[in-house]
């Protein structure tokens, strides 16, 4: 895999932390919270997490779409292979060449 933007593929998933920050005079101590955008992942069995900025969400979504994309096709390819497998194995016990 290179590391050109688009050919970025990501498994994971964005979400959004909103904390107060606790300085009595920030907006987020009456009314909205600061909002940090994430990307949450697996890596041997933990949840992990890579925050992100703003200008980054464009390249991760359309790296999630992507990994979604090329995983979908896979699962149908290894669907359409069993298929074949089960066909095959059928056609060679019909005519007795088990």
């Amino acid at each position: 895999m290179t590391d050109q933007p688009h050919d970025l593929l990501l498994a994971g998933t964005l979400t959004t932390f909103r904390r107060r920050c606790g300085k009595p005079g920030c907006r987020c101590a009456t009314g909205d919270p600061h909002e940090t955008p994430a990307l949450r992942y697996t890596d041997s069995g933990r949840t992990k997490l890579v925050t992100l900025t703003e200008a980054d969400l464009a390249e991760v979504t359309a790296a999630l779409q992507r990994y979604r994309a090329a995983r979908t096709a896979l699962d149908r390819a290894a669907a359409d292979g069993l298929a074949a497998l089960r066909s095959r194995l059928a056609a060679r016990r019909a005519t007795g060449q088990v």
